[in-house]
C-alpha cells in the first residue's frame, strides 16, 4: 500500500505537470463519473493529505483520489506511450496540450466541490507531512485510546496520518517498541512522532524507501519485509504476525530482542 510519503511524491509530480495547465481532455473509466469531462478547466493545485490526492480545479472542484493497496498515477509527454499496466486498468485520464495523467488501478475517485474537501479528508489526523504538522495534536489522539496496540493506533489515519505497513514496522523497531505495546505503555509518544515525521520527510523526495541509510538492494530496512532473516541489529530472527482491526489486517515485522513490550499470541507468529 502507498504510504505518505509515496502520495506526496505522486502530487508533487502532478502539480508539476499540470498546475496552471488547461486541461484538453479527460476520460472516467468508472461507472459513477463516466459522462463527466473536465476539458476547459485549469488545474489549480495538487496537493496530498495523508494518502488522500486531490486535484483543484478553477471552477471550484477538486478531483478526490485514493490509492489504496496498489493505485498509481503515471506522467507522459501527450503523445508518448503509456506505460503502467494493461488498458483495462485504466480509471481515469487527464491529458493537457503538453501533458497526460493516467491513474492505473485507482479505487477511489470523487468529484467533489473544493469547498466540501472536509467531507474526506476532515477525519483525518494531522499530516505527517504537512509544513504546519501538530505533533502535539497526533500525540494527544494517540493517547485517546490507551490500550490500542500502538502497532494499530499508529496505522489510524484519524490518529497521524500518512503512516502504512512499512513504516509502521521500522518506527517502532528504531523506537525499540513491540507492535503490541498498549499505547499508555509507550515511554515516549513525542519521540515516536517525531521519528515518524523524519522517516517520512528524509523519504518524499524519492521513489524507494530507506530507513536504515544504506539504499543497496536489500538493505533498506530494518525489518519490514525480512521475516526469518537475521536482525541486523542482535542477530535475532525477525518476526512477523497479522495484527490489526478486521478488515485491515496486516503484517508486523519486529524483533523480539530490540523491541520491548509484548509479543504477539504464539499462534499467530510466522517467523518465515
Amino acid at each position: 500500500m502507498p504510504e505518505g510519503d509515496t502520495v506526496w511524491l505522486a502530487a508533487k509530480r502532478m502539480r508539476d505537470a499540470l498546475a496552471g495547465q488547461q486541461l484538453t481532455s479527460s476520460d472516467f473509466r468508472v461507472p459513477r463519473h463516466a459522462t463527466c469531462d473536465l476539458s476547459g478547466r485549469t488545474v489549480l493545485d495538487v496537493v496530498s493529505r495523508g494518502k488522500h490526492m486531490l486535484t483543484r480545479l478553477d471552477d471550484g472542484l477538486t478531483l478526490h483520489t485514493h490509492f489504496e493497496m496498489d493505485g498509481v498515477w503515471r506522467i507522459f509527454r501527450t503523445g508518448e506511450r503509456w506505460t503502467g499496466g494493461p488498458g483495462h486498468e485504466i480509471r481515469i485520464v487527464l491529458g493537457t496540450a503538453t501533458r497526460t495523467a493516467v491513474g492505473y488501478r485507482i479505487p477511489v475517485i470523487d468529484l467533489i466541490a473544493t469547498e466540501d474537501e472536509s467531507t474526506v479528508v476532515g477525519h483525518l489526523g494531522p499530516d505527517l507531512l504537512d509544513e504546519d504538522f501538530d505533533g502535539g495534536e497526533a500525540v494527544r489522539r494517540l493517547r485517546s485510546g490507551p490500550s490500542l496496540a500502538v502497532g494499530e493506533a499508529i496505522m489510524d489515519q484519524r490518529n497521524l496520518a500518512g503512516i502504512g505497513n512499512l513504516y509502521k514496522s521500522e518506527v517502532l523497531f528504531l523506537a525499540g517498541v513491540s507492535p503490541w505495546t498498549p499505547v499508555g505503555e509507550v515511554p515516549d509518544l513525542d519521540k515516536l512522532v517525531s521519528l515518524s515525521r523524519r522517516l517520512l520527510l528524509a523519504n518524499r523526495d524519492r521513489d524507494d524507501q530507506v530507513t536504515t541509510g544504506n539504499r543497496r538492494r536489500g538493505q533498506q530496512t530494518w525489518v519490514y519485509g525480512r521475516a526469518g532473516r537475521p536482525c541486523r541489529r542482535c542477530g535475532s530472527a525477525v518476526r512477523r504476525a497479522p495484527q490489526g482491526p478486521t478488515g485491515k489486517v496486516r503484517p508486523t515485522f519486529w524483533c523480539e530482542s530490540c523491541q520491548t513490550g509484548p509479543a504477539a499470541m504464539p499462534a499467530a507468529i510466522n517467523p518465515a
